[in-house]
Parts: C-alpha cells; structure tokens; sequence
C-alpha cells in the first residue's frame, strides 16, 4: 500500500524533535489504574503485565510493548493504554524481562527481537481470555518485535486483527549507528545510566558469570549489545544479534494490517529505517512519516497524543 498522507500538524515548539521527544519521555504525566499479572514462562522466568480496563465490558484487547528502558506504567506506553480504554478496549502493558521493578531470573534479560515472549503473552491471552479481537503496539524497540513477531511467523492467531508500530528502528544496525552520533549523545547517556544500573545488578545476581572487569567495559550501546545482550541471547556479536532482530527482513512477509508511523525528525532513525518501498509492495503495511514528532513525540493540546489517535483510528476499523 502506497505511503499514507499524515495529518499530525503540533504546535510549533514541539517542531523541535529534540523537545518532542523530551518531553514525551521525560516530563509527562498521566494518572492510570493499572492491574498487575505475573504469568511464568516455559524457561522458568517471568513477565509482568498491567492491564487497565474499558469502563464496560470489552471483547476488545490491545497488547502493548514499551521501548528501551521503558517499562508499562511510563507515560508513552499508558497514555495509549488510557486512550485506547475510553474507546471500550482492554489493554495490556507488558514489562519485558527485567523492567518490572524486579530482576528477572535469567542471565539475559529483554531484547530487541524477543518474539517469543510476545507469543507467550498472546498464547496466554488467548487461552485464559475471550477476547474476539487483539491488536498489537509496539514503541521504538517495542514496535520491532511486534513486526518481526507479524513477519516471521506464518500462524498468526485469527484473534490478532491488526497492530502499529511507532518509532519504530526496523534496522537496528542503523539505528545503533545513529544512537552513537554527537546529535543524540544526550540520549545516550540517558539509556546508559539505566542500563549500567540494571547491569551491576544482574552481575551481583551472577557473579560467576559477569565480571567486574568486563562489567567496565561497557560505556556504549554498541559495548552493551556486543558483551552482554548478544552473547547471552545466543547472537555471536552485536553485528549478528542486528542482522537477526531487525524486523526490516520481515516486512514483506507480514499478512496482518499494520500500521507504521516514523516520524522524519526522529534522531534515532536513519533513511533505511523508513521502509517506503516494502510499504508500496506490502499491501497490508501503511507507512506515515508526518514531519515531525521526535521519537514518540507526537504532541497534540489536551491529554491525547497523535500516535494514540491514530492507533483508536487504525484498530477500530478492524473489530
């Protein structure tokens, strides 16, 4: 399907995708009552979901997966949850491996092509639930999964009617690289003092198999990805881990609706990460690149964001 004109048109301070994506991920604040679930996975670890519910009963669902070092009750996953909620849909907010509060059990933790897990709540959803109709939305790494989840699999339940993706960096090599340009070394550094906190922590659970030496080792995303995420997931190196978890190779097999918004001042995103061609040849992927929003940014006056607009619009076509 041919690439979507958008209408996402915010007030001219938040043009600045710096201050966009700030301010959506650092400084709003929103109020949700969430419910918590543990559900154990097959290897013994364990997932946290926050669900928050329609004011009626709802044969509605919406599944959705945060970004790095995100967590379900930040304000750019719960305001969707919240939104999504006023229009009767129940939402899940699911806390990858080690981002509910709570080391997971595991040597590794969550990361950026961890499909299985997703599954794993789909599976649970469906055998515990009646939900008649589940939509997916993943955020900036959260969104990779949900497309490379769509793409890889040729059995998707019938219950999943559609999904979006925002902000999201369908190749993570590129993305990678532009997270380790001057431009966004604020970021860095933001994504790096959790991450290290989370690490230290992990080492002092497994001490036997982190060590304090190579625990310093890392001081960049790439370092990270390289000695720890890649090796403890099975990946031979960062390289490999990127080429195997980027969702850009399954695009063209997803056969579910999906809806893809990546901003063009998105400083995390790089050209490749603007899939138009797969778009115009994927009759089942709509692809908006609005001008602005920053990395999940998209501003608008009042409580509602663009992205939850949009997501409302997208999924209630599909009920």
């Amino acid at each position: 399907m041919p690439k979507i004109k958008s209408h996402y048109s915010p007030l001219k301070v938040f043009r600045n995708g710096f201050l966009s994506t700030v301010y959506s991920g650092i400084i709003r604040y929103l109020k949700i009552v969430q419910k918590r679930e543990r559900i154990i996975l097959k290897d013994g670890d364990f997932l946290d979901l926050d669900w928050s519910y329609a004011s009626e009963p709802s044969k509605k669902l919406v599944i959705i997966l945060h970004g790095m070092e995100g967590h379900g009750q930040r304000p750019y996953v719960s305001g969707v949850a919240r939104h999504l909620n006023t229009q009767n849909i129940d939402a899940i907010c699911v806390n990858f491996r080690g981002c509910s509060g709570e080391n997971n059990l595991k040597l590794f933790s969550f990361h950026s092509g961890q499909t299985e897990d997703l599954k794993a709540v789909i599976d649970h959803v469906i055998s515990n639930y009646n939900y008649d109709s589940i939509f997916l939305n993943g955020i900036s790494l959260g969104g990779n999964i949900v497309l490379k989840y769509l793409g890889e699999n040729a059995d998707i339940p019938s219950n999943i009617k559609a999904a979006m993706a925002v902000s999201v960096p369908v190749d993570l090599s590129g993305s990678s690289a532009a997270l380790h340009q001057f431009k966004n070394i604020f970021y860095h550094i933001y994504f790096m003092i959790g991450l290290k906190i989370k690490l230290k922590k992990k080492q002092r659970q497994f001490p036997s198999k982190i060590s304090s030496r190579s625990l310093w080792r890392i001081w960049t995303l790439r370092s990270l990805d390289e000695l720890y995420t890649s090796r403890t997931n099975g990946f031979k190196n960062a390289t490999d881990y990127y080429k195997q978890c980027s969702s850009l190779q399954f695009l063209p097999k997803i056969k579910t609706p999906v809806l893809i918004l990546n901003a063009l001042n998105d400083s995390f995103l790089t050209d490749s990460c603007y899939p138009n061609s797969v778009a115009e040849q994927n009759p089942y992927i709509q692809l908006e690149t609005p001008a602005y929003g920053g990395h999940v940014g998209f501003i608008l006056p009042g409580k509602v964001y663009y992205n939850e607009l949009r997501a409302a619009e997208f999924f209630l076509k599909f009920n």
